[in-house]
């Protein structure tokens, strides 16, 4: 019997654009992975269009062999930036697996974070047994209505964060107080003395030596600053609350206003701090940071894009192994 019919048969080397095999496409998504799609397009003698599309097919063939449903017990919330004037996407990780498994929303709002936690359902959701995040109340008042259940635990590097700018605002009056050579040591010197100690240069730490040598209120503040990251180490909230109690008594009398601020702070989140202490609670709490850099990288890699599903590949992809 004679067929007038034209049929096309789907082959699995085929990619989803019939001019390119899927071993090219994947070849293209792990150039990717760290060069600009500029650069793979020079590289290739292609239209960098084609190099984004088969970047995407790439990551979205990586997010299908590793997502099933979507069953955390661990989560952090953070949100990115996505362009200027405050506009922001919510990314929530998987803490135990340390990958990204949500990115959405049209702001960090909490409508927006009620989103995630319709996309997994209830019965995910009653699954999660501790939220990490920042202070943001939105994301809070979110967690505690869609999962009650769920003890919240306060992200150390965003907690750091605030105690930073508390210490760059007393170097700020400082500078405002002093007058003649006195601020030549405090003149340009924010990145040295709100940096890690063991990040800097051998001339960087010779540079904030001298800083707190010529500056005493900066150099108790520093020290207050540096002891405080001493909070997360204790295993108990009775011997953590001890610390913290010791640490505010110290601000007697030093007239830092910007650390009595931070302690109102960390009274009124306290729960949400301490719960870190609980053996049960211990979960690596710099994955998202490191995930938040890797953003930044390819957010700089791709600027000028406008494809926001793009973007949400980028970020769910961006802790998974090459395929």
């Amino acid at each position: 019997m004679k067929c007038d019919k034209v049929k096309s048969e789907k082959l699995d080397w085929i990619s989803d654009n019939p001019f390119y095999t899927s071993r090219l496409a994947f070849s293209v998504g792990r150039r990717c992975r760290s060069s600009s799609i500029k650069d793979v397009a020079k590289e290739l003698h292609l239209d960098w269009k084609t190099v984004k599309n088969l970047e995407k097919q790439y990551m979205q063939e990586q997010i299908r062999r590793v997502f099933g449903k979507i069953r955390p017990k661990v989560i952090g919330i953070d949100e990115i930036a996505v362009k200027k004037g405050h506009e922001y996407r919510i990314v929530v990780s998987d803490l135990e697996k340390h990958v990204p498994v949500w990115f959405g929303g049209k702001d960090r709002s909490e409508e927006s974070m009620d989103e995630f936690y319709h996309h997994i359902g209830k019965k995910a959701s009653k699954n999660i047994r501790l939220t990490v995040m920042d202070m943001w109340k939105a994301f809070e008042r979110s967690a505690k209505k869609n999962t009650p259940q769920a003890a919240i635990l306060y992200d150390k590097f965003h907690v750091m964060r605030h105690l930073s700018e508390a210490l760059d605002k007393i170097r700020k009056q400082e500078y405002t107080r002093l007058s003649g050579k006195d601020r030549k040591y405090i003149k340009g010197q924010k990145y040295i003395l709100l940096s890690n100690r063991e990040n800097l240069t051998l001339d960087g730490k010779a540079s904030l030596k001298t800083l707190l040598t010529a500056n005493k209120r900066l150099n108790t503040a520093y020290m207050l600053k540096e002891s405080f990251g001493q909070l997360w180490s204790y295993q108990t909230e009775g011997w953590a609350r001890r610390f913290f109690d010791n640490w505010k008594n110290s601000l007697k009398w030093q007239r830092i206003e910007p650390y009595d601020k931070f302690t109102k702070l960390i009274e009124r989140h306290w729960d949400g701090i301490a719960a870190y202490s609980k053996p049960e609670n211990k979960v690596s709490l710099g994955f998202v940071e490191g995930l938040n850099n890797k953003i930044r990288v390819f957010q700089r890699r791709a600027y000028g894009l406008k494809d926001e599903e793009y973007l949400r590949l980028k970020v769910l992809t961006s802790m998974l192994k090459e395929i």
